[in-house]
C-alpha cells in the first residue's frame, strides 16, 4: 500500500473508531438510565460530554498542531481512547460514565484536528470529494459498530451473562488498535498554509475576533456543563466574561473581524451539527419506545440504516458536487432532512413508512459535515488547520453544550408536563424533586420507581414517553428548515460573484 493511501485509510479508520464509541454510547443510553438511575437531563449531559470536549480538543490542537506535528497529536488520541475505555468499563456511577465519555471526546477532537488538514493537504485538487470519503468512516463506523454491539448484546444475553454493556464499550478498542498500528512510522505531510509560507498571524486573521467570540461563547457554556456535574454552575455575568475577555485580547492583537462568510458558516454549523450529530445521539433512545413492538433493537436499527445511506452517498459526493456545487448540495440536503425528521416524528408503526422516513433523514444529513469542511478548506486556505478545525469544533461544542443537553431538558420538561396532565397521581409517585436548566423548571422521572410500578401503570408512563419522543424528533426538523434559507442565501451570494470557485493559495485576499 502506498504511503499516501495508507495514511488516508488510517485516517478513515480513526474516524470509524470515534463512530464506534458514539453509536455504542447511543445504544446504551436507555440501559444506563435504568442501571444508574439517570434522568433525561443526565443522559443529555453524558451525550454532551461526548461532544463538547471534542470541540475544545479540536480547537486547542489546531492552534499548535503545526508545531507539535500530526504524529504526536494522533498518539495522544490513541492513548486517550484506551484510557477512556478503561474508565467507562469500570464505571459504577454517573460520574464514571461522564468522565470516561469526556476523555473519549478529547481523543476524538485530536483525531478530527489531525485528519481533516492531513486529507486536505494530501488531495489539494479534490478537497470536498476526499473529505466526504474520509468522513464516510463516520457512518461506516456507526454501521459496523452498531451491528457488532447488537451481536455482542444478543450473544451475552442468550448465555445468561450480565453487564453486556461493558463488552459493547470495549468494541471501539478494535478500530483504535488498527489505526494506532497503521499510523506508526508514517511520514506526515506539511500543511498547505505552512508550505505556502503563510504566517501564523495571517491564519489568525482569517479566523478573526468574530470567530474567537463565537468559540469563547461556547467554551463558557462548556465550563458551565463541567461545573454542573459537581452541582455548581456559572451565572450569566460569568459566562459573558469568559466569552468577551479573550475576544477583546484577540481583537487588540489581530485587529481582524475574520472572513464574514467563514463566520456565517460557523453559525450555520451549529444548526447542522445539532441536526446530524445531536439527533443521532438521541435517535436510538427516542425510537426504541416507538418501535418497541418490533424488538429491543428496533430503534438501534434506524441509526444503522441511516448510517448505511450516509456511507454510500459520501463515496459518491464528487460527481454530485461537480454538477450542483457544494452549496447547492447542502441546500437540497437540508430540505430533504427537514422532511425526513418531521416524518419520523409523525409516522406510525408501519415498517415501510418508517423506512421511507428514515431514508429521507439519512439522505438529508449525509453531506452536511464533510461538505462544509470542504467549503471552508476551498474558500479559506490561508486559515490552515485553524479555520478547518474551528468549524468542526463549533459544531461539536454547540451540540455538546447546547444541542444535546437542551434536547434532554426539553424531553424532561415536556414528559413532566404530559404525565402530570394525564395522570397526576402517577406523576406524583414517580417524579423526582424539581430542577432548572435553560430557563425551564421540571421534575425528572425516577427510572427505578417506574421499573417498580405495576404493569398497567408502567404502560401508561411508556405511552406518554413514546408520544413525547415523537414530538421531540418532529421539533428538530425546524433546524434543517432554517438551514435551507442559510445555504440558499450563500448560494445566491456566490452566484452574484460569478459562481462558486475554489480559492487557490496564490489568489487569496481579504475581501
Amino acid at each position: 500500500m502506498q504511503k499516501q493511501t495508507r495514511l488516508f485509510v488510517a485516517s478513515v479508520i480513526a474516524l470509524a473508531a470515534m463512530a464506534f464509541g458514539f453509536v455504542v454510547r447511543g445504544f446504551l443510553l436507555n440501559d444506563w438510565g435504568v442501571i444508574f438511575d439517570l434522568s433525561e437531563t443526565q443522559k443529555g449531559s453524558i451525550q454532551g460530554a461526548g461532544l463538547y470536549p471534542q470541540a475544545l480538543s479540536i480547537i486547542f490542537f489546531s492552534l499548535i498542531i503545526d508545531k507539535i506535528g500530526y504524529g504526536r497529536t494522533l498518539a495522544f488520541a490513541f492513548i486517550a481512547h484506551v484510557v477512556s475505555a478503561v474508565i467507562t468499563i469500570t464505571a459504577t456511577s454517573y460520574i464514571g460514565l461522564y468522565a470516561g465519555t469526556f476523555i473519549f471526546s478529547l481523543a476524538a477532537g485530536a483525531i478530527e484536528a489531525a485528519v481533516n488538514p492531513i486529507v486536505a493537504t494530501l488531495y489539494p485538487q479534490s478537497k470536498t470529494r476526499h473529505l466526504n470519503i474520509l468522513h464516510a468512516g463516520w457512518p461506516g463506523g456507526m454501521m459496523l459498530g452498531g451491528i457488532l454491539a447488537i451481536l455482542v448484546s444478543t450473544v451475552i444475553g442468550s448465555l445468561g451473562g450480565k453487564n453486556a454493556w461493558r463488552w459493547e464499550i470495549a468494541l471501539y478498542l478494535i478500530p483504535t488498535t488498527i489505526y494506532g498500528l497503521m499510523m506508526l512510522g508514517q511520514k506526515f505531510p506539511v500543511q498547505e498554509r505552512v508550505a505556502a509560507g503563510v504566517s501564523y498571524t495571517d491564519m489568525l486573521k482569517e479566523f478573526g475576533w468574530a470567530g474567537c467570540l463565537l468559540v469563547s461563547f461556547f467554551i463558557a457554556f462548556a465550563v458551565d456543563e463541567i461545573l454542573r456535574v459537581f452541582d455548581m454552575q456559572l451565572n450569566t455575568p460569568e459566562i459573558i466574561t469568559i466569552a468577551v475577555v479573550p475576544t477583546v485580547f484577540f481583537a487588540l492583537r489581530i485587529r481582524s473581524f475574520g472572513r464574514p462568510v467563514f463566520v456565517f458558516l460557523m453559525l450555520v454549523m451549529v444548526l447542522s451539527a445539532t441536526t446530524e450529530i445531536g439527533t443521532d445521539s438521541w435517535i436510538s433512545a427516542l425510537m426504541t419506545p416507538v418501535l418497541k413492538s418490533f424488538g429491543d433493537n428496533a430503534g438501534n436499527c434506524v441509526i444503522i440504516y441511516t448510517s448505511a445511506i450516509m456511507l454510500l452517498l459520501r463515496f459518491y459526493a464528487g460527481p454530485i458536487v461537480h454538477r450542483i456545487s457544494p452549496l447547492g448540495l447542502l441546500t437540497a440536503c437540508a430540505a430533504i432532512c427537514a422532511i425526513g425528521l418531521f416524518w419520523l416524528g409523525h409516522v406510525g408503526t408501519a415498517p415501510v413508512i418508517i423506512i421511507l422516513a428514515a431514508t429521507f433523514y439519512g439522505f438529508g444529513k449525509a453531506f452536511f459535515w464533510p461538505t462544509t469542511l470542504g467549503i471552508v478548506s476551498e474558500q479559506f486556505p490561508k486559515g490552515g488547520a485553524l479555520t478547518l478545525s474551528a468549524v468542526a469544533g463549533v459544531g461539536m461544542i454547540s451540540v455538546g453544550v447546547l444541542g444535546n443537553p437542551l434536547l434532554g431538558t426539553l424531553q424532561d420538561h415536556s414528559l413532566d408536563q404530559r404525565l402530570a396532565q394525564q395522570n397526576a397521581a402517577l406523576h406524583e409517585a414517580v417524579a423526582e424533586k424539581a430542577q432548572s436548566k435553560f430557563g425551564l423548571t421540571y421534575q425528572p422521572l425516577d427510572e427505578k420507581k417506574i421499573a417498580a410500578l405495576p404493569e398497567a401503570e408502567k404502560t401508561v408512563v411508556e405511552d406518554v414517553r413514546t408520544a413525547n419522543n415523537r414530538s421531540t424528533i418532529a421539533m428538530v426538523s425546524i433546524l434543517p428548515l432554517i438551514m435551507v434559507f442559510c445555504y440558499g442565501g450563500l448560494l445566491l451570494y456566490f452566484r452574484s460573484r460569478g459562481g462558486y470557485k475554489q480559492v487557490h493559495m496564490e489568489t487569496v485576499g481579504y475581501g
